[in-house]
């Protein structure tokens, strides 16, 4: 008797999947990543910096990176201690710092110093995951992936549009659910509605303009104010 007495989990109804995300989009048809970088090179540099980073880190760190190097040639040949000097304040850096020096040695000899538009490829770089690849293939290429961050994971679960006990349970189950033509913006949507409404420790439900379609409950309610009686 597999799942007997079992509790599932709550999902969001798949017709109101669209009208929930049109909702967050917050008049964002066309969103980005909140990384800076002006190369697809420099995105994936930045995407490698940021695992268990926030943007705002990376981003305070990058501009002296890649005034230095912001090509495959010019990273390779600054190297991992050239590297480190300007990414110290990041999270694992000196690993992080190797990973880039390499990942710029492959790119050349295997890409001739592109980016490649391929999964396999990009995963093969050193520092280089299934999100990280997901993340290039979406902001670069186009692609209709979906990196599941905790952000992601949080709402995938939260809302019920993709409950997964797995990062890759989440992807899949939201890369299934999720109408194709929205496919592309949703993976930006949601990791800036997790980011500054539907937050870790308090979902700021009542301002959310996707409340009336999400499974969470309780909804939490405004915070109460100086001089109102509760």
């Amino acid at each position: 008797m597999s799942g007997a007495g079992t509790k599932q989990p709550k999902r969001m109804k798949r017709a109101d999947i669209a009208p929930f995300l049109r909702a967050i989009s917050a008049g964002n048809p066309t969103p980005r990543t909140e990384l800076v970088y002006s190369t697809p090179f420099t995105l994936l540099v930045a995407v490698v910096l940021s695992a268990q980073a926030t943007d705002a880190a990376v981003n305070k760190a990058t501009p002296s990176l890649f005034a230095e190097a912001s090509d495959p040639d010019s990273m390779a040949k600054l190297g991992a201690d050239g590297i480190a000097r300007h990414i110290r304040s990041i999270g694992l850096w000196q690993a992080k710092a190797k990973n880039l020096a390499a990942l710029s040695h492959l790119l050349i000899q295997r890409h001739g110093g592109d980016v490649p538009p391929d999964r396999d490829a990009l995963e093969a770089l050193p520092g280089v995951g299934r999100k990280t690849a997901n993340v290039v293939l979406n902001e670069i290429f186009g692609h209709p992936t979906m990196a599941v961050d905790t952000h992601i994971f949080r709402l995938g679960n939260r809302t019920g549009i993709a409950p997964g006990k797995t990062v890759r349970q989440v992807e899949d189950g939201l890369i299934a659910r999720i109408p194709k033509d929205m496919l592309r913006p949703a993976h930006h949507w949601l990791i800036l509605h997790g980011r500054y409404l539907c937050k870790a420790r308090k979902p700021e439900c009542w301002r959310c303009p996707g409340a009336e379609w999400c499974v969470f409950t309780p909804k939490t309610q405004p915070p109460i104010t100086q001089g109102q009686v509760p």
